[in-house]
């Protein structure tokens, strides 16, 4: 047996380097996707459950409260009251969420924090798009500066 190590040329590594952090970055994306969807989800499942058929909820802080308790001593930190009622409030804003277009599934819960301060629903839109392309852009030229070893 031979002790002669042998190490892959530059250009070959740096393929395998890319290969590998682009399945990173399309991790990072799916996960990231899942837990906005969840956070939808669970502002529509507190909605239903405060509303119970009704215009208006009449148990809704109380709720809240007991679910920020319970999710908190099962998952631990980052579910907080004031982070429920911006579940609650994400799903209020946009309701057709899942039935959405691709450029709202690109976006972070961050992107979706900033977006949910906007008040005009047109305005919204406007951002939600503007917010995808951009970072659209920003993964292209990341991809090619990997690429191109930049």
């Amino acid at each position: 047996m031979s002790s002669r190590k042998i190490i892959p040329n530059a250009k070959f590594f740096e393929e395998v380097r890319r290969i590998l952090a682009q399945a990173r970055q399309k991790a990072y994306a799916a996960v990231n996707f899942a837990m906005v969807e969840a956070y939808w989800q669970i502002g529509h499942r507190i909605v239903e459950e405060e509303q119970q058929g009704k215009g208006r909820a009449d148990y809704g802080d109380f709720l809240i409260k007991e679910l920020s308790k319970q999710l908190t001593s099962e998952f631990g930190k980052g579910f907080a009251v004031t982070t429920l009622k911006n579940f609650r409030q994400f799903y209020l804003i946009f309701p057709d969420f899942q039935k959405g277009s691709a450029p709202r599934s690109l976006l972070s819960w961050s992107h979706y924090r900033l977006i949910m301060r906007v008040e005009n629903p047109a305005a919204r839109e406007y951002y939600v798009k503007e917010a995808a392309e951009q970072k659209t852009i920003m993964e292209q030229r990341a991809r090619y500066e990997v690429d191109q070893d930049i």
